[in-house]
C-alpha cells in the first residue's frame, strides 16, 4: 500500500554523488527532480519538504500553485508522485553573490580531469547561486562536453575535485567513492590543542533547526569515521591533516567541534547557527567577520585525493597546494612557545602555496 505521508523521516541528506538535474537561462533557474523509490505515493508538498528541507510548509504550498510541474498532469499538495517521475521546479533567477570562477586544472586524462575548487565557489544550483556554480562554470569552459562532477565538497572548502570527461567514467567513479575506494585527505586550520593524532568515530545526522543544514552527534544517525594527525602547532591553533573513512555532510566541521576544536572561520560549528543564518541573510559585516576568526570562509581545504584510474585502475594520487588564503591566515598566527608541549607535530614543514 502507498504511503501519502513522510512518515517521520527527517529532510533529506544528499551523499556526495548525488545530484539534481539544473538549467538556467537569463532569468530563470530549473531544478528537475527524479522521484525515489522510497516516495512513491507521497503527497506533493511532503515529497518537496523531504526534498528541499529549508523550505517552510507555507512557503511549498505557494510554489506548487506558481512554480512546480509534473509532466502531463496538474501539480496540487495533495497530487500522488509516482517513483521515477520528474518534478520541475522553475522559478525567477536572483541576484546572486559574486564568487571566483577561475580554477586550475591539476591533471588532464582522456576520461577525467582534477581541478582546484577556490573556496566561495558552490557545485550546484542553491537558493542564492544559479550561474556562479561549478556546474554553471564547466559549461562554459567546456561548451559541448561532458563534464560530470564525481563527488562533493562545501561551498567554502577548496581543493582537488575530480570531473569525468565520459559517463562510463563517471559511473565508475562515483561507484569507487561509494564503496570506499577513494582515500581523501584534508587539510583544516582548527582551534586549540587536539591530540597529536586520533580517531573520531562517531555517528552524525542531520538536526531539526532552523537551517535545515546543521549535523550532529546522534547514535542514530550516519556511521561517520575521521582520521587525524596534527602537522603543525601555533600558539592557540593547530593545522590538521584530517581523513575521513566516510563521506558524511560536514563530517571533518563536526568531528572536531565536537572534540572542542572548530575550525578557523566555521559560521556553523564554531560562531553557531544564528551567526551563520544572519551571514547567509545579510552578508558578512566586520562585526560577523571578527565572530568568524577574521576569515570569511571555514579553514578546510580538500589537499588530496587518491582513486582508481577509471580505465587502467591503477591508484592516482593528486595534491591540491593550501590556497594563500590560508598561508597568509596563518602567517600571523603566533608560533607555539619552543618549550610548551605538543612539539613533535611542528617540525613537518607546511604545504606549499598555491
Amino acid at each position: 500500500m502507498r504511503s501519502s505521508a513522510p512518515g517521520g523521516l527527517a529532510p533529506r541528506v544528499f551523499d556526495e554523488t548525488e545530484q539534481a538535474s539544473e538549467e538556467a537561462g537569463d532569468d530563470f533557474i530549473r531544478l528537475s527532480f527524479a522521484v525515489p523509490r522510497e516516495c512513491d505515493g507521497w503527497r506533493l508538498d511532503h515529497y518537496l519538504k523531504f526534498r528541499i528541507g529549508r523550505l517552510s510548509r507555507t512557503r511549498i504550498q505557494e510554489i506548487i500553485g506558481t512554480q512546480i510541474s509534473l509532466v502531463g498532469r496538474k501539480a496540487r499538495p495533495s497530487t500522488a508522485v509516482r517513483a521515477g517521475e520528474t518534478v520541475t521546479l522553475t522559478r525567477p533567477a536572483p541576484a546572486e553573490p559574486d564568487v571566483p570562477r577561475t580554477f586550475a586544472v591539476l591533471h588532464e586524462d582522456p576520461a577525467f580531469f582534477v581541478i582546484d575548487k577556490p573556496a566561495g565557489l558552490p557545485m550546484h544550483t542553491t537558493a542564492k547561486f544559479w550561474r556562479n556554480t561549478l556546474v554553471a562554470v564547466l559549461r562554459e569552459a567546456y561548451p559541448g562536453q561532458h563534464t560530470e562532477i564525481c563527488h562533493r565538497i562545501d561551498r567554502e572548502t577548496s581543493g582537488v575535485m575530480l570531473i569525468a570527461r565520459q559517463p562510463e567514467a563517471g559511473a565508475f567513479l562515483k561507484e569507487a567513492f561509494a564503496t570506499r575506494q577513494v582515500k581523501k585527505t584534508y587539510l583544516a586550520l582548527c582551534k586549540g590543542q587536539p591530540p597529536d593524532e586520533g580517531l573520531i568515530d562517531q555517528p552524525i545526522k542531520l538536526l531539526d533547526t532552523p537551517t535545515h543544514v546543521m549535523m550532529g552527534a546522534a547514535d542514530d544517525g550516519l556511521a561517520a569515521v575521521t582520521r587525524f594527525r596534527v602537522v603543525r602547532r601555533f600558539a592557540g591553533h593547530a593545522l590538521v591533516e584530517a581523513s575521513p573513512e566516510t563521506g558524511r555532510q560536514h563530517q571533518i566541521r563536526v568531528h572536531l567541534a565536537m572534540r572542542g576544536h572548530p575550525l578557523v572561520g566555521d559560521k556553523l560549528y564554531g560562531a553557531g547557527e544564528q551567526y551563520f543564518m544572519e551571514a547567509c541573510d545579510r552578508g558578512i559585516s566586520a562585526e560577523l567577520l571578527e565572530r568568524f576568526d577574521g576569515l570569511a570562509r571555514h579553514a578546510l581545504h580538500a589537499a588530496r585525493l587518491t582513486f582508481p584510474h577509471p580505465v587502467t585502475r591503477v591508484p592516482l594520487t593528486l595534491e591540491a597546494p593550501l590556497p594563500a588564503d590560508l598561508i597568509d591566515y596563518m602567517a600571523r598566527l603566533p608560533e607555539q612557545p619552543q618549550d610548551a608541549a605538543f612539539t613533535s607535530a611542528r617540525s613537518t614543514p607546511l604545504p606549499p602555496a598555491a
